[in-house]
């Protein structure tokens, strides 16, 4: 039987959730949006964080500074599961449940296992020859999503205004989409006006996602390309041709030992290089935008000589995040000017 403590959070949580789905549920439907970040561990003593993603969501359980009896604790996140269901007014079934941890300094996440789809480590950085689940709607376009392979859905929900940014500065230009995932910011900057867009990965699983967005957006028209290779070798090469982007997305995972990859990528001691060699391939009059969630990035812009930096995280922010889920920084040669986001 569940304890009055555990009963009483969860009428708590219940409530907390409920009352944020109808503020935020109405800023979406303006925004021609169905999924966000819901609840994000607003009660200490339920650390958790709610993604809608329009019927369903994904309760993200996190490490609690004290451990209980795993029976307890299975029944303490049952209820919590019950209450986010009632309170976003969908069935319990609909809500996945998955667990983040801090992971070592050379640890990645590895892929769900198939008996562990009720909640445990899922990966971004993973690869697999399934499709994603379904389509959700965010700012008037579409993007699938897989809620049940990876503890990431396909879809970072807290880079949505860095996404708007590069749709806003889009229009007539070249952009470069490097790790760029499952394309979201490349359907952005197609839906802006781009007139061309490179989105380049290691993952065969995620380039093709990343097609499936654009298609699905009605932007197979000519203008998306993707490309399949380590970005440190792709910059290289692009350089050496002399071809040059006005727009440059770089946002890196934190940490990744893929074996297709030469070395490994930490940003945290290799962010530097990174970003030099993004700007070697930038328009004079270029900006790069670079973001990262590692929280113990520290940018050092004598670190970038010759460059001009500017942090933008605040504006990158959704409602409905607390704290800093990513820092963003536009970045461009001194002698430009760098483009106003919109």
């Amino acid at each position: 039987m569940p304890s009055e403590k555990d009963l009483e959070q969860a009428r708590f949580f219940c409530n907390r959730v409920a009352k944020r789905d109808r503020h935020l549920g109405k800023l979406a439907r303006r925004a021609n949006s169905d999924c966000y970040r819901v609840y994000d561990r607003d009660i200490p003593e339920v650390p958790l964080s709610v993604d809608r993603y329009g019927s369903a969501a994904v309760l993200y359980l996190y490490e609690r500074p004290y451990e209980k009896p795993e029976d307890e604790e299975r029944l303490w996140l049952g209820l919590m599961v019950e209450a986010a269901a009632a309170a976003l007014c969908i069935d319990a079934a609909s809500v996945r449940v998955k667990t983040r941890r801090k992971l070592g300094v050379d640890e990645q996440y590895e892929r769900v296992r198939a008996d562990e789809k009720a909640g445990i480590e899922g990966t971004r950085a993973s690869r697999s020859s399934e499709s994603p689940g379904f389509v959700v709607r965010e700012n008037g376009l579409s993007f699938m999503v897989n809620l049940d392979e990876y503890i990431d859905t396909g879809l970072f929900l807290d880079h949505q205004k860095a996404r708007s940014i590069v749709r806003g500065m889009a229009a007539g230009v070249r952009v470069l989409n490097l790790f760029c995932y499952t394309g979201s910011f490349s359907v952005y900057a197609l839906a802006g006006g781009a007139s061309a867009v490179v989105g380049v990965d290691l993952s065969r699983t995620y380039l093709a996602w990343a097609e499936k967005n654009v298609s699905i957006n009605g932007f197979d028209d000519g203008r998306y390309r993707g490309v399949r290779a380590d970005v440190s070798v792709y910059l290289a090469d692009a350089a050496s041709r002399g071809e040059r982007f006005d727009i440059v997305v770089l946002d890196p995972p934190t940490f990744s030992n893929s074996s297709k990859m030469a070395g490994f990528l930490d940003v945290v001691r290799q962010w530097p290089l990174l970003v030099s060699d993004a700007m070697a391939v930038l328009a004079p009059e270029g900006t790069l935008l670079f973001s990262t969630n590692a929280k113990s990035l520290r940018m050092d812009t004598a670190l970038l000589p010759g460059a001009r930096v500017r942090d933008i995280s605040d504006q990158t922010i959704p409602e409905g995040y607390h704290g800093h889920p990513h820092r963003t920084w536009l970045i461009s040669p001194t002698r430009s000017c760098p483009r106003d986001p919109a």
